[in-house]
């Protein structure tokens, strides 16, 4: 019997020894998980996960980005009555041969027949934008060009207006008219183009086919485009995929402070979101000048000049690509005059070493008309220099 309670004590000391095993072993593994937790866990862990779902009935709904809830049409209620819609007539007239009449009747008649005088209106639609309260309209060269009769309507007036063309500037596409209305008009603010930056927000107020006041939506999708339409070259626009159309031209491409920072100008029509404006700052060089003088005086050479390719290189064995090569001399033009011949690869303006085509471009703008300038030329394997007096280009 006493062997049976010895054997029972045995076990139960057994017992209490993996008792108490597993009570320091279970210790150990919780102190263990609450060290890593408090070394190693990131420290937002329980913060990320006893984050509350959202309410469904509360949620934000997102907007652009800068954007507050109803900012552009805050902005288009306070800029757009400065939009203005211009209409355009042109009088076509032709003296017309009776060629409806039949031989017949010329039989009785003959050639005592009166011509009949035909005229043919054909308008047009542009945009423009108040510059100043006393009735200065910015817009496009190409919108009122050859334009017998330009008339602006104006928000807060059933009549338009019978408008001036007070100065054009064909090279730039910019035209300043003029209105007399009855009292101050709202104005738009200028912005600065320079500062734009790609990708920012800007809205476009114009009237495409002749819808006054349509509002479009876009980004700057790129800065200093060269475009060419039909025969004009334009440099250094904006790029916007604000939908344009045509009646948008000369109307405002704004940014969200509701600043001009371009003139709409052109679209793309074999793509889609291809719009294009020119900067405003372009135009603030020329504004005073066109309302004061009604155009804008430019230095001329007179030469068309193109770059150096290999191949002109090549034909006219010119020792480099430096310069800019003359395509064609214009006939009485300062170049004429000074003998300058095709071929001929412009090297220096004075003392300004020219690089390329465009920097003969810019070394002319520089001048004043009336401004003799010395010429450094290579031409077939010598190097001449003329004197050139600088006109005004016509």
């Amino acid at each position: 019997m006493s062997g049976l309670w010895q054997k029972l004590g045995h076990k139960r000391i057994y017992v209490a020894l993996a008792l108490v095993a597993l009570l320091i072993g279970g210790t150990a593994v919780a102190g263990g998980i609450a060290v890593y937790n408090y070394f190693f866990a990131p420290a937002n862990y329980q913060e990320v996960q006893a984050a509350p779902l959202p309410d469904r009935s509360t949620t934000v709904v997102p907007v652009l980005p800068s954007v507050g809830e109803n900012s552009i049409a805050d902005m288009v209620d306070r800029v757009g009555p400065a939009v203005g819609m211009i209409d355009t007539t042109v009088v076509q007239k032709s003296q017309a041969i009776d060629e409806f009449f039949d031989p017949f009747f010329r039989r009785f008649f003959g050639n005592s027949l009166p011509s009949l005088p035909q005229q043919r209106e054909r308008h047009g639609i542009g945009s423009g934008f108040i510059i100043s309260a006393d009735g200065y309209i910015l817009t496009n060269e190409h919108v009122v060009a050859g334009a017998d009769e330009v008339r602006v309507t104006v928000s807060g007036y059933d009549k338009s207006f019978p408008a001036e063309v007070v100065g054009t500037d064909r090279e730039l596409d910019l035209a300043v008219l003029k209105i007399d209305a009855p009292e101050n008009l709202p104005t738009v603010k200028l912005g600065d183009s320079d500062k734009t930056r790609v990708g920012e927000w800007v809205v476009a107020i114009g009237n495409p086919y002749g819808l006054d006041h349509t509002v479009t939506v876009g980004v700057v999708s790129a800065k200093g485009r060269p475009v060419p339409v039909e025969d004009r070259i334009y440099q250094n626009l904006l790029q916007t995929d604000a939908a344009i159309n045509p009646g948008n031209s000369g109307g405002p491409l704004l940014n969200l402070a509701g600043e001009v920072i371009g003139i709409n100008t052109a679209v793309n029509a074999q793509g889609q979101g291809l719009g294009f404006a020119i900067p405003i700052n372009t135009a603030k060089e020329v504004m005073d000048t066109l309302r004061t003088k009604g155009k804008v005086v430019r230095p001329w050479l007179g030469v068309s000049i193109v770059d150096i390719t290999p191949d002109l290189q090549q034909y006219f064995k010119v020792q480099d690509r430096k310069g800019a090569m003359v395509a064609e001399v214009m006939g009485g033009s300062p170049a004429a005059a000074a003998g300058i011949k095709v071929g001929d690869v412009i090297r220096k303006v004075d003392d300004k070493e020219i690089e390329n085509a465009q920097g003969l471009v810019d070394a002319i703008a520089e001048k004043e008309v009336g401004q003799s300038v010395g010429l450094e030329i290579y031409r077939q394997g010598r190097t001449v220099f003329s004197l050139v007096k600088i006109a005004e280009k016509p």
